[in-house]
C-alpha cells in the first residue's frame, strides 16, 4: 500500500488557459490542460505539484483535493501574469460566515477552493487574481497545514464606489467618479453598475479627507437627489439642501448587505498566509472561524497605487470568530477598509432553556452571526450573567445536538447552574486563542484599529495606528448586541504608536449594565507612544490590574496624566513613569 500511495505522487501537472486542451494529459508543458476542472478531478498526493504555467480567463475554480504530507507538501505554483476568475461556471457554496450572514441561503462562488486537505504550499509571486463578479477568494475548508504565499488579490469592478467632489454650489455639487466605479443615469437617478450586481447609492458613506487621511462614515440623505451627467466620469448632483458634500473630498459608497468574505477559512489548523496583497476584497475580509493555529505575515491591504481608489476592503481587514490555539499577525499593512482594522472574538450563545438536569438549550441571538457549528463534543463552556459579564460555572460539553440554524441542544458533563438569569449566556472557552499582533501598521480605519477579546495571552507591540478615526485598540465584551465574546485576563500593549487617533487612543469598554467586580483583568500598557488629538489616552470600565508605565505622551494643550485616564468600576490602577510633552 505504501509503494502504491508513493507511485501516486510525485507528479506534475500542467495548465495553460492560453494554449492548453482538457483533452491533453496534463503532464507536461506541451500537452498542458486548458481549465481546471481535469485537475478538480483527482486526488493529489505527496509531492505532486500543479503548476499553472500561463495568465488568463477562467471560468471554473480551482478546487483542490489533496493529501501531502510533512516531508512532501502538494505544491500549486501560478506564473506571474494577470488570473481573471468569473463566477458564472464556479463552484458555489452555502456558507454561514460570521458577523455577515444577511443572505444566509445564498450560494457563494469561490476561486480557490482548497477543501479537506493537508500540506499544501500555494505560490504564486507575482500572480495577480482579479475577481470578475462577487466571490470568496480563496477557501481554507477542513484542512490543516495549508500554505499561501505572493498572492495578489483585486477585483476588475470592485463593490465599493468611489468619486471625488470637485466643486460645489448652493444646489449642486461635481462629481469626478472614479472610472473604475461603472454607473448608469435614468430619469435623473444613478444606479452603480457591477459585474452581476447593482444599487443605488446608498444613504451610509466613506469620506475621506486627503489632506488629513482622516477616514470616517457619514449618513447622507440621498432621497431627492436629482443627477445629470456633464462628460465623462464627470456628473453633477442636484439637491435643495447639500446633504454633505464638500470639494475636494473623497466619497466612498456601497450596499451594506453582508454576502460574502474575501478569504473564508473554516475549521482548518496550521494556515500560514504571507507575502500577500489585498488591493481589494468584498465582504467580511479575512474571516477565519473555528480556526487553530494562524500565521499571517507580510499582509499588504491597499489599493493598487496605479489605479487611484482609496478602499481596499469592503468591512472588516481580518476577522477572526471562535479561533484557537496561536494567532499572530506580523509585518503587515491594514487600510482602506470600511471597518475595523482586525476584530478577534469569541460568540456568546444565549441559554434559552435548561431541559434537564444535564441539558441547555442554546441560542445564536444576531441576525448575521448564526448557522455555523459552535461546539464541538469535548468543548468547555463557562456560563456568564449577561448582566454583569461575569462567568459563575463551567462546564464540558459531551453531546451536541444542532437542533436548528440558530439553537444547541448541550449535554453536559455536570448539571447545569441551579440559578440561571433569562438572559445569561455561554462562551465556548475551548475555542479561544492566545495573540500576538506585532510590528503592522493600521491607516485609514473608519472605526477602529484593533479589537480584542479572547482570555488568554494577548501581545500588541511594535505597531503604529496611523489616525484610525475611533479608537487605536478596543478591548469590549458585550451579551446584548453582536454577543461577541469575552473576557480579557492578560493583555500587554507596548513600544506601540499611537497618532491622531480617535480618543480615546486605547478603550476598555466591556457592555456590562450593572458593576459586581472587574470583567477585565491585567491589562499592561507600557512604553508607547501617543500622540493626541485632545487629551484622552486610556477610558476603561469594570478592569482591575490595570499598569500604565513608561509612556511618552504628546499633546498639543496641556495635559494632565490623570486627566488623560477616564476610569469606571477599576482596581488595582497603577501608573508611573509617564513623560508629558507638547
Amino acid at each position: 500500500m505504501a509503494n502504491l500511495l508513493m507511485a501516486q505522487g510525485k507528479t506534475a501537472w500542467y495548465i495553460n488557459p492560453q494554449t492548453g486542451n482538457d483533452q491533453n494529459k496534463g503532464t507536461d508543458s506541451s500537452h498542458a490542460w486548458k481549465t481546471f476542472a481535469p485537475l478538480n478531478r483527482l486526488t493529489l498526493w505527496a509531492g505532486d505539484h500543479v503548476n499553472i504555467i500561463a495568465p488568463g480567463d477562467f471560468h471554473t475554480s480551482l478546487v483542490l483535493n489533496a493529501k501531502g504530507s510533512s516531508t512532501a507538501y502538494v505544491t500549486v505554483t501560478f506564473a506571474p501574469g494577470t488570473y481573471n476568475f468569473y463566477p458564472d461556471g464556479a463552484l458555489k457554496k452555502q456558507f454561514q460566515i460570521s458577523n455577515t450572514n444577511d443572505v444566509p441561503n445564498g450560494m457563494k462562488a469561490i476561486a480557490l477552493y482548497v477543501n479537506n486537505c493537508r500540506f499544501v504550499d500555494i505560490k504564486a509571486h507575482g500572480a495577480k487574481i482579479v475577481l470578475r463578479g462577487k466571490m470568496i477568494e480563496t477557501c481554507v475548508d477542513h484542512s490543516e497545514n495549508i500554505s499561501l504565499d505572493g498572492i495578489t488579490y483585486d477585483y476588475y469592478r470592485p463593490t465599493v464606489s468611489e468619486l471625488q467632489v470637485v466643486n460645489t454650489g448652493e444646489h449642486f455639487a461635481d462629481l469626478k467618479i472614479h472610472p473604475e466605479s461603472k454607473y448608469s443615469i435614468k430619469d435623473s437617478l444613478l444606479t452603480w453598475q457591477g459585474e452581476g450586481w447593482q444599487h443605488k447609492p446608498f444613504w451610509l458613506w466613506q469620506i475621506l479627507d486627503p489632506q488629513t487621511d482622516d477616514l470616517q462614515r457619514m449618513e447622507i440623505a440621498v432621497d431627492g437627489i436629482r443627477y445629470a451627467e456633464t462628460s465623462t466620469n464627470l456628473v453633477r448632483a442636484y439637491f435643495k439642501k447639500n446633504p454633505g458634500f464638500k470639494t475636494g473630498l473623497i466619497y466612498q459608497n456601497r450596499d451594506v448587505t453582508r454576502d460574502c468574505s474575501g478569504i473564508f477559512m473554516q475549521r482548518s489548523k496550521n494556515i500560514n498566509l504571507k507575502n500577500i496583497r489585498i488591493n481589494f476584497m468584498h465582504g467580511m475580509g479575512v474571516v477565519s472561524q473555528f480556526c487553530q493555529n494562524i500565521r499571517m505575515d507580510r499582509i499588504s491591504v491597499r489599493p493598487n497605487p496605479t489605479s487611484g481608489r482609496t478602499c481596499a476592503a469592503w468591512a472588516d481587514i481580518l476577522h477572526f470568530s471562535g479561533c484557537r490555539g496561536n494567532i499572530e499577525i506580523s509585518n503587515s499593512y491594514l487600510s482602506g477598509a470600511n471597518d475595523d482594522a482586525i476584530n478577534i472574538h469569541g460568540t456568546y450563545l444565549r441559554v434559552i432553556n435548561t431541559t434537564k438536569p444535564q441539558q441547555v438549550l442554546v441560542r445564536f441571538m444576531h441576525n448575521q452571526t448564526y448557522g455555523f457549528d459552535a461546539f464541538t463534543t469535548g468543548d468547555s463552556i463557562a456560563f456568564i450573567h449577561a448582566e454583569t459579564l461575569r462567568e459563575y460555572s463551567s462546564n464540558v460539553i459531551t453531546q451536541v445536538q444542532k437542533v436548528n440554524d440558530k439553537d444547541f441542544l448541550l449535554t453536559l458533563k455536570k448539571p447545569v447552574p441551579a440559578s440561571i438569569n433569562p438572559t445569561d449566556v455561554i462562551e465556548n472557552t475551548t475555542w479561544t486563542p492566545q495573540i500576538w499582533i506585532h510590528h503592522d501598521t493600521v491607516a485609514r480605519i473608519p472605526t477602529r484599529g484593533i479589537l480584542v477579546t479572547s482570555r488568554r495571552k494577548t501581545v500588541i507591540e511594535n505597531t503604529v495606528f496611523l489616525h484610525p478615526h475611533m479608537s487605536g485598540i478596543s478591548i469590549a465584551n458585550d451579551a446584548a448586541s453582536w454577543y461577541e465574546s469575552g473576557m480579557v485576563k492578560n493583555v500587554t500593549i507596548r513600544h506601540n504608536q499611537f497618532i491622531q487617533c480617535g480618543e480615546p487612543a486605547i478603550i476598555i469598554c466591556p457592555e456590562n449594565k450593572q458593576s459586581d467586580g472587574p470583567v477585565h483583568q491585567n491589562i499592561t500598557i507600557i512604553n508607547n507612544q501617543f500622540d493626541l488629538q485632545g487629551l484622552r489616552v486610556l477610558s476603561a470600565k469594570s478592569t482591575s490590574g490595570i499598569i500604565i508605565n513608561n509612556n511618552t505622551i504628546k499633546a498639543e494643550k496641556a495635559f494632565d496624566i490623570k486627566k488623560g485616564l477616564e476610569l469606571k468600576d477599576c482596581t488595582d490602577v497603577k501608573i508611573s513613569g509617564n513623560m508629558i510633552g507638547q
